[in-house]
């Protein structure tokens, strides 16, 4: 049988195991000599070793390391091989051949800093000084080990240019670490699987590798778009693995388990950037986006589809960053990417990687930035194409035992204190950086990284003592300060945001300065209480509770907001816009027909949640796609009937696709209410642009009152004011602001446009007026209407001068240039 995916061939695997041995292979190719570390102008290296500390969970690991950070090229009489007897961790191939290794890398990163600065941005942390200090200490006694051992933390991060399959002009070299391995062998379509063919030796650091020269007429062992595995004896019995640093894998068509995929394609073939990465906004608004569900088809979407449909919607509403999820390959679709298995290979339901790559560049194209959503906090539990129990073992690239276990997932839990394992991650991290040019990462799981208990029925009340204690993984802090210190150090203008609920001091204070070093922490409480408010009437809703929320974040450490993610669209869930409308949705969305109080209701709070999460929940805004307009109903990934152990059957879907993807012709009908939202939302995000609210330094909130239902607040030169009582409106309202001039309205939730009812005049000018009103040493005079969201401008100030805020031109206002077809800007030029 042969089947193709993306233009590459593959036929079928033969399902039989057959022993291994030691016999030479005689088939078609021809065969390879078995000497493999020393081969002359293959491979030339010179290792040390020394005795890790990091290892806590084995015995049986060993680190070796490469004297200096220069690359050696020594032919094989000088090898020289000098080890410990009780070396005991991993390896490094820091010298390969020059013909597989390239011209020499001179990216660098700083070295550490004194890490004091933190308790000078927040003194409360000088009664946790022990502890810090001892993480501190930890970080920088790693940093001086991969310097001394490794030649630096930017060559250890290179291990995807040693492990793996790595081409050269006179074969392809293949090494894998597997230290409780037995035995092993490289299988594929290249040698019909045959396990005696190519077997590969073991080095005394549980490395194994094995050397294929060219065929006769130049071309490579292994044809590129052909399937391959490992084949182990491990303690565990006789087990085929994909490759733990394959690039691609595919999964056959009716079977389960995926296989790894050689890919290399011809330089012809291979996908060429042409268009540079952009700088680092000011301000962050992130479109988080599934690929594989962005279709409004009920399908598996494609990332060339994804470039052309979506990529260009996204530009259109304003946001300046694309977050993609699931990019890593998972074998189960329905974990929304966050069971990986092949950790260094882009899901291949989508695409190639090439592909990926075009994604990427037209992203670049059109100003967009490019986040993954990268999943170091756990891995896949799968033995058949994970990393679970890959060489046979339960404490590989994991803890062994419980430790290594997350109940609630079920899966398996990074070992960060292993020197092989923080080899792969970092690697791992720099590979997408590098190879696909991502402009950084959302961190996945990280609450469950940082702490044992993995934040699983524990309540984070801002105690210090639920940060700094037992409970606290300083291995995996110190992996996030090191992923952060690589990342920075390298990639300058690379983003990294840490999804972390506990609220961990220091999360995002640079490394040098005794932080952890991410850029930002995603604001997850303010979902969570959206949801919360939306469980019971209005008339409960305290106005100091939601300003609270919003604004209960560490000084100095910058927060990505959010209403709600796809965590909150997931079956099971509500989007927003269900909560709100619920079941009137599917009949009274259509303008040809009357809206019922529930419709007016949830259109109504839809806009105003949006925007004040923008407005005040930190200096990044996040939104998944398809909530931008309300998307109804929740997402529902393809599956079948799951029996459980005690008998019970949780019932499927018969895996329908139906609920697995976006409406965006709902957003795009102009006929339906959705249209409303859609634009309301375009309009929140060039507000953001035009003025850059989120980021301004000044922000006070001058009123929340709890009678009146109304919120006020300043964010740069614009004054936002929210009336949430559902039928009280009022005019000649005073609300306070601190700069003297003429205000006008430059966004308006009750515009037709945006499904209001037009109850203000856009033209009409407001004119501060000296006094202290609301702690204001001015104010002036609105009208504002039952549910609605206005904000106003400073558009000259006493003098008549025009002021901008960040743009430099004069200001006009975003309501009267809105203009509603789809092939035009959303404002004219600012």
């Amino acid at each position: 049988m042969v089947y193709t995916i993306s233009g590459i061939r593959f036929p079928a695997i033969p399902s039989a195991y057959t022993p291994l041995s030691h016999s030479s292979f005689s088939g078609d190719r021809r065969s390879t000599s078995l000497s493999l570390l020393l081969k002359k102008n293959s491979v030339s290296r010179k290792i040390f070793a020394k005795k890790s500390s990091y290892d806590s969970d084995s015995s049986s690991f060993m680190v070796s390391a490469s004297a200096s950070d220069k690359v050696l090229v020594l032919d094989v009489d000088d090898i020289t091989m000098e080890h410990d007897a009780d070396v005991n961790n991993g390896t490094d191939y820091k010298a390969l051949s020059e013909e597989a290794a390239g011209p020499f890398n001179v990216k660098s990163i700083p070295p550490p800093g004194p890490g004091q600065k933190i308790y000078e941005i927040d003194p409360m942390l000088n009664g946790y000084r022990q502890h810090l200090e001892y993480r501190y200490g930890q970080y920088k006694k790693l940093r001086e080990d991969i310097d001394k051992y490794e030649g630096g933390l930017e060559v250890f991060s290179r291990g995807f240019e040693k492990f793996g399959f790595q081409r050269s002009a006179t074969g392809i070299t293949y090494r894998e670490w597997a230290p409780g391995a037995k035995s092993a062998s490289l299988i594929g379509d290249f040698n019909n699987w045959n396990p005696n063919a190519d077997v590969m030796m073991r080095n005394e650091f549980g490395v194994w590798e094995i050397f294929l020269p060219n065929n006769a007429d130049g071309s490579p062992a292994i044809p590129h778009g052909s399937r391959v595995k490992i084949r182990m004896d491990t303690p565990s019995g006789i087990k085929d693995s994909i490759p733990a640093w394959i690039r691609f894998s595919v999964q056959a068509p009716g079977e389960i388990p995926y296989n790894g995929i050689y890919y290399d394609p011809p330089e012809k073939e291979k996908y060429v950037f042409q268009h540079s990465q952009p700088k680092r906004p000011k301000s962050l608004r992130i479109y988080e986006a599934h690929v594989g569900m962005s279709s409004t088809e009920p399908m598996i979407n494609t990332y060339a589809n994804f470039r052309d449909d979506v990529l260009p919607r996204i530009k259109k509403l304003g946001y300046n960053a694309v977050q993609l999820m699931a990019i890593q390959e998972h074998s189960y679709y329905a974990s929304f990417g966050y069971h990986v298995t092949n950790f260094f290979a882009p899901s291949s339901r989508c695409g190639t990687p090439d592909e990926l790559k075009s994604l990427i560049d037209k992203a670049h194209e059109l100003g967009l930035l490019v986040l993954m959503d990268i999943v170091h906090s756990h891995s896949s539990n799968n033995t058949l194409d994970g990393l679970n129990m890959f060489d046979g073992t339960d404490s590989q690239y994991f803890h062994s035992g419980s430790r290594g276990y997350h109940w609630m997932w079920d899966s398996r839990l990074f070992n960060y204190g292993s020197w092989e394992v923080l080899r792969f991650l970092l690697s791992n991290a720099r590979w997408w950086l590098e190879e696909f040019k991502f402009d950084g990462f959302r961190f996945d799981g990280v609450t469950s990284m940082m702490y044992t208990h993995h934040g699983l029925e524990v309540a984070f009340t801002g105690n210090y003592n639920e940060y700094f204690g037992f409970a606290t993984d300083v291995d995996a802090v110190v992996y996030l300060m090191l992923v952060n210190d690589m990342i920075h150090g390298l990639f300058p203008e690379a983003v990294t945001i840490g999804e972390d609920v506990s609220g961990m001091p220091t999360f995002c204070i640079p490394v040098q300065d005794g932080g952890v070093g991410f850029d930002y922490r995603l604001h997850m409480a303010i979902a969570d209480k959206w949801i919360e408010l939306l469980k019971m009437q209005e008339e409960y809703w305290k106005m100091g509770d939601i300003i609270h929320t919003l604004t209960n974040r560490r000084w100095s450490e910058k927060c990505v907001s959010y209403a709600e993610s796809h965590d909150q669209a997931l079956v099971g869930d509500k989007t927003i816009a269900f909560w709100l409308m619920d079941k009137d949705m599917y009949d009274f969305m259509a303008l040809d027909r009357p809206a019922t109080p529930l419709i007016d209701r949830g259109i109504a709070l839809h806009k105003m949640i949006r925007l004040i999460t923008m407005g005040l929940g930190g200096e990044g805004y996040l939104n998944f796609m398809g909530n931008e307009f309300g998307h109804p109903e929740w997402i529902d990934f393809p599956r079948a009937d799951q029996h459980l152990p005690d008998g019970s059957i949780v019932p499927g879907n018969g895996f329908s696709y139906d609920k697995c993807r976006r409406r965006f012709d709902l957003g795009d009908a102009d006929y339906l209410r959705y249209r409303g939202m859609q634009e309301f939302d375009r309009a929140m995000q060039h507000l953001e642009d035009a003025y850059g609210f989120m980021t301004s330094e000044h922000q006070y909130i001058s009123r929340k009152d709890e009678t009146d239902r109304v919120i006020v607040f300043e964010r740069g030169n614009l004054v936002f004011v929210f009336n949430f009582h559902w039928s009280n409106s009022y005019s000649d309202y005073r609300v306070g602001c601190s700069r003297p001039g003429k205000y006008k309205i430059v966004l308006d939730s009750d515009d037709s446009l945006f499904g209001g009812f037009n109850r203000l005049n856009h033209e009409a000018e407001y004119f501060s007026s000296e006094g202290w009103y609301d702690d204001r040493p001015r104010s002036f005079l609105v009208y504002t209407p039952s549910r609605t969201a206005v904000v106003y401008a400073l558009v000259s100030d006493e003098n008549g001068a025009l002021v901008s805020e960040t743009k430099g031109e004069n200001i006009k206002p975003l309501v009267s240039e809105t203009i509603i077809e789809d092939n035009e800007p959303l404002v004219e030029s600012i």
